[in-house]
């Protein structure tokens, strides 16, 4: 029988490989990074064409390569991290595997030109597909210069995949800020077909971290320090009164590199315990230096998972530092139950202090007949007291019967009105209520009706949007002074891919480029006039809703919409605004479920209530 096993050609091998290391564009502007940081780079340019399709260059001013060295990068399993296997538990820089070069080749057609600093002439050459179809001196500058073109020109398959431009342009953005970050020390620039995105000096962390979120983090930024025998941790955390309704900035980098860990995630979000309520989350940006033969950095092809020797450890002491930096920036109320709150003095440093005094008048006799409470003005009070007590129980009379007869008048529109008809008077009288500030109560025909406040306006909201978007209608709500917007890269990248959208929805807009928009109006009937917010909520729930890019992209825009317009639990309701609402809502095409298919409206017959009292 003849042998079915055989080896794979290097071809093969790489493009397999390529699967894992290099799923998108990003992953590619990801690798390229890293590896100009480990050259000792100080100032690195990313530029980006067609989202990465036509074009990913990385330009750095490191230590460049010599004709050798530059020739093996591309082999698989080359690198100059790793001599022995010990080496693997003493890695601090960011690539040691030596696949990513080589995975890279493998799909794309790679230039590299490198030169190193005391050297005259560099080295270039030209990939396609594996195959060097050039190697060459050539006059460049110091450092190296990587040039993918045509990502998965030879895998049709995995192009295809590829998401639009706006969504590929995210995770691009994502990758940058994962490595700026870290390296506050090197100057970024990221170029976006021809147009400057970033431009990211060099600094400390916190003016790194501005630059990247906006101006806004500089005031909510919390600094956390601690440093123990297992880890030393440094970074920020979002100020309480900050924390957004969905997941925003949260990043952990062990040893300058950044990694996903939900433990510890948990760690961070249990230090803001009685802090937050339970639909918001922390922000953070947490900076870990391990012993690196304390973790396990190599058990996933893209490093962004890490095993911890001493993982329950980790996370009691990030906790625990994460409480002390809340509580010693006054975010966290410290309370004293102990202390008498009646022995609290606040005395001026300068002011000096002078034991209290007690006055006693000698001459003060309480049986003189002209002191100041005589038997004849006592009595005279007495008197006038009793008829201001007569006074006002005559009042108290005559209110209980204006009472009573507006409550027989009321009675009696009751007895008129026809059974089971629901109308907008309904609302307004005394037959619907509200209970715990979220739900509605009335009666309809025999039985009672129970309404979700928050999820009856949210579809209310929700069809609005949907049927303004698709058929022009949309009412514009001019604001009386235009309002700017400025934003961070992942969210002005994706508020431009959804522009149009939103425009149709109602909103005017204008691109001022810069990460900046200008809000002249928002669509009418919106309770919230801050544009700012509404467009903040809208996109915080597009970031974390992974169908908003489907057919039905227009109905899951309208949906995240509605989510940040629609009231929220916890507001209380007057009797016309209720009346209102119920209106609204039996008019919409789906009163009874949501756009996601919960319910709204649950409706208990005489019979269910009869049942219940055992009748």
């Amino acid at each position: 029988m003849a042998d079915i096993i055989r080896l794979l050609s290097d071809n093969i091998a790489n493009q397999i490989a390529a699967g894992e290391v290099i799923q998108r564009p990003a992953s590619a502007v990801k690798e390229l990074l890293e590896n100009a940081i480990d050259a000792g780079s100080t100032k690195i340019d990313l530029i980006i064409k067609d989202a990465g399709r036509t074009l990913i260059q990385v330009i750095d001013n490191g230590c460049g390569m010599t004709e050798t060295d530059a020739r093996l990068s591309f082999e698989r399993h080359a690198t100059s991290k790793i001599k022995e296997a010990d080496d693997l538990f003493n890695i601090r820089t960011k690539g040691f595997r030596g696949e990513a070069l080589a995975s890279i080749a493998a799909i794309a057609q790679v230039e590299l030109k490198t030169k190193q600093h005391e050297v005259q002439l560099g080295t270039r050459i030209q990939i396609e597909g594996s195959d060097i179809v050039v190697q060459e001196p050539v006059q460049c500058t110091n450092g190296s210069s990587f040039s993918i073109k045509n990502l998965f020109y030879n895998v049709p398959a995995r192009r295809n995949f590829l998401k639009s431009n706006p969504i590929e342009l995210r995770h691009i953005i994502d990758e940058v800020e994962r490595v700026a970050l870290p390296h506050h020390d090197v100057h970024f620039v990221y170029y976006n077909n021809g147009d400057e995105v970033m431009n990211l000096t060099s600094g400390s962390l916190r003016h790194r971290i501005v630059s990247v979120f906006g101006k806004k983090y500089n005031e909510r930024l919390v600094p956390v320090e601690e440093n123990t025998p297992i880890v030393s941790i440094r970074g920020f955390v979002i100020k309480p009164e900050f924390c957004k309704k969905t997941r925003g900035e949260q990043f952990f980098f062990v040893n300058n590199r950044f990694i996903k860990n939900t433990y510890l995630n948990h760690a961070v979000t249990h230090a803001y315990n009685q802090l937050l309520a339970k639909d918001q989350f922390a922000s953070y940006f947490l900076f870990l230096d391990v012993d690196p033969a304390k973790i396990d950095i190599n058990i996933h092809p893209t490093k962004t998972e890490v095993k911890f020797e001493d993982e329950k450890s980790m996370y009691a002491i990030i906790n625990s530092a994460v409480r002390n930096s809340l509580g010693k920036f006054n975010i966290a109320p410290s309370l004293d139950f102990e202390q008498e709150t009646s022995f609290q003095t606040y005395i001026p440093k300068d002011r000096p202090v002078v034991p209290p005094t007690i006055k006693v008048n000698p001459a003060y006799n309480p049986f003189r007949s002209n002191s100041p409470i005589s038997t004849s003005t006592g009595a005279v009070r007495i008197q006038q007291s009793q008829e201001q007590i007569e006074a006002n129980l005559n009042l108290l009379d005559d209110i209980s019967e204006q009472a009573s007869q507006i409550q027989v008048q009321a009675n009696f529109n009751d007895e008129v009105r026809p059974s089971g008809q629901i109308t907008k008077s309904v609302y307004e009288s005394s037959k619907t209520y509200q209970l715990h500030n979220k739900y509605i109560l009335t009666q309809v025909g025999s039985g009672l009706l129970m309404i979700d406040q928050q999820r009856a306006h949210r579809q209310i909201v929700f069809e609005k949007f949907l049927a303004s978007s698709l058929d022009g209608s949309a009412v514009v709500q001019k604001l009386l002074f235009p309002q700017t917007i400025e934003l961070d890269n992942s969210s002005y990248a994706l508020l431009l891919e959804i522009l149009p959208s939103l425009q149709d929805m109602g909103f005017e807009m204008e691109n001022f480029g810069k990460n900046t928009l200008s809000v002249s109006g928002i669509p009418a009937g919106l309770a919230e006039n801050n544009a700012e917010k509404l467009v903040e909520q809208f996109l915080e729930q597009c970031k974390n809703n992974s169908h908003v890019h489907t057919e039905k992209q227009m109905e899951q825009i309208a949906w995240n919409m509605s989510l940040g317009a629609a009231i929220k639990k916890g507001r209380k309701l007057a009797a016309d605004e209720m009346g209102n609402l119920i209106d609204e809502l039996f008019a919409c095409q789906s009163p009874n479920y949501d756009f996601k298919g919960n319910v709204i409206v649950v409706r208990f017959s005489e019979e269910e209530l009869d049942a219940r009292f055992g009748r």
